[in-house]
């Protein structure tokens, strides 16, 4: 195996944007070292402020340190950690490689690099490196987290908790180790043990905001409510329904009753959210309370946050299906015209092989261990999909002019595709921009004056579209929670034209032109 793979031009394309976005900190000789005991001293006080979350002024007396001592590789890689935390992913990989450079078998570097090519997105180069750490070093607990955030973000969520909790072993004061046990904890549908991590994580963390740690102590109070439940997402009825889609801004809609109601709401069916989600209007409507809050959530649209408000429903049916004890959001809706009451998340349907056909308007639901499951197994061509960490599900899409594949979300819920603001400014897609402004309405609120695109080809697999419309957002709220870089979103100007397949338990999708 090549233990120090350097794939160079994909990684200054696609994250030049990152490197240049943020300035290093100013150098300051009050924090200069002169002498071997003043390096270590230095260090460990970098190591203290990085401990407390204050990463500017950790990189501050790095790189004082390395002004003085260029070679110091502990330095380096101290500094490349501090980067990395900030997502300044390209300065973190090659102060790491300058170190693999003179000392290939340092299990450090080796890691910082895998850790931040899977931030990049770059999946098979990070298993390279992280294996090649481990490898060397079984005691090395960033390569084992490495290990266990891609075993997630690829849907094997066993290994990933497995990987992840023998990292809290040999580091179990890390506590970016700790959060990251939390989340697929949670996601493994283990509540209590969720609860139990980001407890832990509160008590071992320093340095972040109030608003932070009041979201986390909300969803520890939600996660121990779901803890007590018996079951969560528990179906009953035949084998497969199938409902209606209407198609309203390139957004699929259906019918379905909550809580045993006979009224029917309108749900969108939203591959972009992990969780479903119901207007706070509906709610009140319906009776429907408060089980915990806590925090802001970020968004795209208006000032960017929303309060987090954590729901539960008894039930809710679609068509003949009836999926029982759904947690939920409830959040104010903002978008205007047709009467939106809330938003089907993955949760609620990854149990189920799903099929949204844009075709003959339908949304389908076939129960898992069918024979007809079975013949989809045998003859579906798929596509493959990755879990990010907000529980968004992420594929490769090419778009004309870019020699590499890119992440983006494949989000039915949105009506238009995305592109970032850094992908937006680079040459082959800076062209393509139209005098257009756009109002774009997002779960934070509205946005105006948003520059719009054509893209002359967009490429999911073998399926493409020509001149497929765009805008460009700042997806830093979403890349921040995502865990590897988003670079797009895939949205419903370009998936109404399948018919799609969902098959959320090997994580992949089928797609057929309508």
């Amino acid at each position: 195996m090549n233990k120090r793979p350097v794939p160079w031009v994909l990684i200054v394309f696609c994250l030049l944007a990152f490197y240049a976005r943020t300035p290093a900190a100013p150098l300051a000789d009050d924090y200069s070292p002169v002498n071997q005991d003043e390096t270590r001293r230095l260090i460990k006080q970098a190591d203290k402020l990085v401990r407390y979350n204050e990463l500017v002024k950790a990189e501050e007396i790095l790189r004082n340190v390395l002004q003085a001592s260029p070679e110091n590789s502990t330095a380096k890689l101290r500094l490349a950690y501090v980067l990395l935390k900030q997502r300044r992913l390209i300065e973190a990989f090659n102060l790491c490689d300058q170190v693999g450079a003179t000392d290939p078998k340092n299990t450090r570097a080796l890691a910082l690099m895998g850790a931040a090519l899977l931030a990049a997105g770059k999946f098979t180069d990070a298993r390279n490196y992280f294996y090649t750490a481990i490898k060397l070093n079984r005691r090395e607990g960033l390569a084992w987290a490495g290990y266990g955030l891609l075993d997630f973000y690829e849907n094997r969520i066993d290994e990933s908790i497995k990987n992840l909790k023998n990292a809290t072993i040999l580091d179990p004061f890390e506590p970016d180790f700790i959060f990251a046990l939390a989340q697929v904890s949670a996601r493994a549908e283990r509540y209590k043990e969720a609860a139990d991590a980001y407890f832990k994580f509160l008590s071992v963390s320093r340095g972040d905001t109030d608003d932070r740690r009041e979201r986390i102590k909300g969803l520890i109070r939600f996660l121990r409510f779901l803890g007590n439940k018996s079951k969560l997402y528990e179906a009953s009825g035949p084998e497969k329904t199938s409902v209606p889609i209407l198609l309203t801004g390139n957004r699929p809609i259906i019918s379905v009753k909550v809580n045993g109601g006979k009224d029917t709401l309108n749900f969108v069916l939203d591959t972009g959210s992990g969780i479903s989600v119901i207007s706070d209007e509906t709610a009140a409507r319906l009776k429907i309370k408060p089980i915990a809050r806590g925090g802001q959530a970020k968004g795209i649209g208006g000032d960017g946050k929303f309060d987090i408000i954590y729901g539960f429903l008894k039930d809710v049916q679609i068509g003949e299906v009836k999926i029982r004890n759904v947690p939920v959001y409830i959040r104010p809706f903002h978008s205007r015209g047709f009467d939106i009451d809330g938003y089907i998340g993955l949760s609620l349907i990854s149990k189920f092989l799903t099929t949204i056909d844009y075709g003959n308007l339908s949304f389908s639901l076939l129960k898992r261990g069918t024979e007809a499951e079975k013949a989809f197994d045998e003859t579906a061509m798929s596509l493959p999909l990755r879990l990010t960490s907000s529980g968004f599900l992420s594929g490769e899409v090419k778009l004309e002019g870019i020699e590499y594949p890119l992440n983006f979300i494949v989000d039915t819920g949105a009506s238009i595709s995305v592109i970032s603001n850094d992908l937006a400014s680079v040459h082959p897609v800076s062209q393509f921009e139209q005098n257009e402004k756009l109002r774009v309405v997002g779960s934070a609120g509205i946005e105006e004056n948003v520059p719009s695109f054509i893209l002359p080809q967009v490429s999911f697999g073998v399926h493409s579209r020509r001149s497929v419309d765009a805008v460009a957002l700042d997806l830093d709220v979403i890349n921040e929670a995502s865990g590897f870089e988003q670079a797009g979103i895939l949205g419903g100007n370009f998936l109404r034209n399948y018919r799609m397949t969902f098959d959320f338990k090997n994580s992949r999708v089928s797609f057929s032109p309508v």
